[in-house]
């Protein structure tokens, strides 16, 4: 076996961080200011650019202590089924590149960045976003380190697509200066596909997860249930879009983000017929992470 450097590279480092996921996470921005530029408020693009800087660092914090978290577990050791890079963390404790402790420390210092750039935005953006930024982080800490470790409970989806929902509603707020109902109920849709990826990427994890005692969805469910219940998510979110364009919440042309759903259909589809069979999966997970970004991308042109 491979003996970990004692340093990690940047490379190394923005590896163990699965940069690829940060997609939602600019998207979620995105769609935030839109839906505050579609009110009137001005976007600030230095302001914008912290919003965006601040959200990936703490979505990599969460991911990175997620893997650690999961290495503790044994949950990844014991994955050899994962959909690489989709599911089975980023590997490279398991492939020996690097440490658990360094993973942590790792963690830390994404955290340390942060956070001096979030307490910026929360002084601009007043005690908003200082409540949406403790919620946000209170849930990705929740998320994966126990005494709660949400993701062992079966909490693990909801309590992602709420963080990606605050998300939404922050990035909106600090152009905005407050809450918006018609924000949050947007935000919502847009959070439940958040929380389908996650859902859809615990089938192929689902064996391993279940034989240390990681109780997702979806080994607390079982498969079919499961499958319900990306369809729940699914519908959900279509429903509000459509509540929102018909009570004038959204632009009309934010129908069109309606197209969302015939890739998350085709998704649940193949997600339906390969449940029991998850290394079939992996073009259900890229409809997924398609819908999700097809949805929040058209509602975001819509308003602007």
């Amino acid at each position: 076996m491979r003996l970990p450097n004692p340093s990690i590279d940047a490379a190394t480092a923005l590896r163990m961080t699965r940069p690829g996921f940060g997609v939602i996470t600019l998207m979620g921005c995105l769609l935030g200011f839109a839906l505050a530029h579609h009110d009137g408020f001005q976007i600030g693009f230095v302001s914008a650019v912290l919003v965006v800087v601040v959200s990936l660092l703490l979505h990599a914090t969460a991911n990175v202590l997620n893997d650690y978290h999961d290495a503790r577990s044994g949950a990844d050791a014991a994955n050899s089924d994962g959909l690489f890079p989709f599911t089975g963390g980023a590997r490279l404790i398991q492939d020996g590149e690097v440490t658990p402790e360094q993973t942590r420390r790792l963690a830390g210092v994404l955290l340390a960045m942060a956070v001096p750039m979030g307490l910026g935005l929360a002084w601009q953006g007043g005690w908003v976003l200082v409540a949406l930024g403790l919620a946000g982080l209170l849930l990705g800490w929740a998320y994966s380190a126990p005494p709660l470790a949400l993701m062992h409970r079966g909490a693990g989806e909801v309590s992602v697509g709420l963080t990606w929902t605050l998300l939404v509603i922050g990035a909106d707020a600090v152009f905005r200066g407050g809450l918006d109902l018609r924000v949050a109920w947007v935000a919502a849709g847009y959070g439940a596909l958040i929380a389908n990826i996650l859902l859809i990427n615990a089938f192929p994890d689902a064996a391993a997860d279940a034989s240390v005692g990681k109780r997702t969805a979806v080994v607390r469910l079982g498969h079919a249930r499961a499958v319900g219940l990306y369809a729940v998510f699914l519908v959900f979110s279509q429903s509000v879009l459509l509540l929102a364009v018909l009570l004038d919440m959204v632009p009309i042309t934010s129908a069109g983000a309606l197209l969302s759903a015939l890739t998350g259909w085709d998704a649940w589809r193949r997600l339906r017929r390969d449940a029991q069979t998850p290394q079939r999966l992996r073009g259900a997970i890229v409809l997924t992470i398609a819908t999700a970004l097809l949805y929040g991308g058209l509602i975001a042109l819509s308003c602007v």
